[in-house]
């Protein structure tokens, strides 16, 4: 009975709010940082909404380890890509201006791909090796102005929940400026909406923000490159509910 119930809320309440939420802070967005106001507007609208969301679809949230983060410094953080909440997840709790580092085929998404352009967010093209690398670099130019960045490693949302090994970009940025990797693990997002469903679910969800991990001392090229990645895939996955965990 409460699954129906839900189901009718979502249809009737959650979705049309939603999609008007999401139309008014893109437009807010773009006017915001066309105004010159990027610093404020790349950030706070999009907080705003993906908490409101969070609220809106009554999953409860639970969020340890800000006290990790110190102002003023920038990080890659580096996150388990379970479902769409993620975004909603981190963007609206992690505490922190971030700017996103997605995938090129997002920017063709109606008002949020222009959103996304105006707010700096980098869009990773994988067409190619070439275009790859231009990507990273476009990243680095991002951090080097003392930004932060947030990369989902695993490069898509997972099918089951569980995590799959990293790709190096995340990685190989943090490294190239020195700069501290901070793992987050994501609990509950599988399980609001995962891969492939069109079906909104309630259910909790957790931010776990670890400890920053230097790159100072990490060796140059593909194998230090490798042993970070799989360092930082052991730190989040140590924080997996036992249902996810390989």
């Amino acid at each position: 009975m409460i699954r129906i119930l839900y189901a009718f809320y979502v249809c009737l309440f959650f979705l049309p709010v939603f999609l008007i939420l999401t139309i008014l802070t893109a437009v807010i967005t773009m006017g915001g940082c066309m105004l010159g106001g990027e610093r404020f507007f790349s950030y706070y609208p999009g907080m705003i909404w993906s908490r409101i969301t969070c609220y809106l679809a009554l999953c409860p949230v639970k969020i340890s380890g800000r006290e990790h983060i110190s102002r003023g410094q920038s990080y890659v953080f580096v996150s388990n890509h379970q479902g769409a909440f993620d975004i909603f997840l981190i963007y609206g709790f992690l505490g922190v201006p971030i700017k996103w580092v997605m995938k090129a085929g997002l920017r063709k998404l109606p008002f949020v791909g222009a959103a996304c352009r105006a707010a700096g967010f980098i869009f990773v093209d994988h067409s190619s090796p070439k275009a790859a690398a231009r990507s990273i670099k476009e990243a680095e130019q991002v951090l080097k102005k003392g930004a932060s960045v947030i990369v989902f490693p695993e490069g898509s949302r997972t099918y089951t929940g569980k995590m799959v090994p990293f790709k190096k970009g995340a990685f190989q940025m943090a490294a190239d400026l020195h700069l501290p990797i901070v793992p987050i693990t994501l609990n509950g997002p599988y399980k609001v909406l995962p891969i492939g469903s069109c079906r909104l679910k309630r259910h909790r969800m957790e931010m776990i923000i670890h400890p920053p991990v230097s790159t100072e001392e990490t060796e140059a090229g593909h194998k230090g490159l490798q042993q970070l990645a799989g360092h930082t895939h052991q730190i989040i996955a140590s924080a997996l509910w036992k249902e996810f965990r390989v």
